[in-house]
């Protein structure tokens, strides 16, 4: 949608465009389909007050005529769907820096106020301070989704591509949220092996090391 600088849901039965701006648009990015321009569109969008709400991004725009903060699939925060548009955080880091790093740590904060039991979803209203996310009234708490939602994030945000069957880990770029110098991911399994990798904050990058084994680490530049 060019007006818009995102991608419409759909098509509809007769081929028209579903011109609705939704969190959807941000799954295309986790397998990095879209021009670097038009993915870049995207994560801003994404990254504005139309969808983040500073606990997540909504699955609808605010923007939109269905929009409601506490509809179950229009304008609340789904923490499966912000990490696919990653779910977003994987594509958010190819597209979008450190886009993918606020969703992480914003996502996080959320968890916090669930007693670190994250929610199918939570309401989509606004972050304001002193108060806590909004719950949605009967959202499965935990949910298995959800829960395995902070790992792809924090994938994404480190970098990290494993290729299990030469026994190698890939990291690019990594990245740490604010107010975090150092992360260690231990016993990550490769196939039949496995490795520990350290992260550490040095100046402005963040630098992985890790142990000598059976796997090969690789930081790509």
């Amino acid at each position: 949608m060019e007006e818009s600088g995102f991608y419409g849901i759909a098509l509809d039965g007769h081929g028209e465009l579903c011109r609705v701006m939704a969190s959807n648009a941000g799954h295309l990015l986790a397998f990095g389909l879209p021009s670097r321009e038009r993915g870049e569109s995207v994560v801003r969008a994404l990254d504005s007050t139309l969808f983040h709400t500073g606990w997540g991004v909504r699955a609808l725009a605010a923007s939109q005529s269905r929009f409601n903060q506490m509809a179950y699939h229009n304008g609340s925060v789904w923490p499966h769907d912000n990490a696919i548009c990653a779910l977003c955080a994987r594509g958010l880091s190819r597209y979008g820096g450190k886009a993918a790093v606020r969703l992480l740590q914003a996502l996080f904060q959320a968890a916090v106020n669930f007693d670190m039991r994250l929610p199918e979803l939570f309401c989509g209203f606004p972050r304001r301070r002193g108060e806590p996310p909004t719950a949605y009234p009967v959202a499965c708490l935990p949910q298995a989704w959800a829960a395995g939602s902070p790992f792809m994030m924090l994938e994404a945000c480190l970098g990290i591509t494993i290729d299990a069957e030469r026994r190698e880990v890939l990291i690019e770029q990594p990245m740490l949220p604010e107010g975090i110098d150092w992360l260690e991911v231990g016993d990550l399994r490769v196939g039949d092996a496995s490795v520990s990798i350290t992260f550490r904050r040095i100046g402005e990058k963040v630098v992985a090391s890790a142990e000598q084994g059976d796997v090969r680490v690789v930081a790509l530049l």
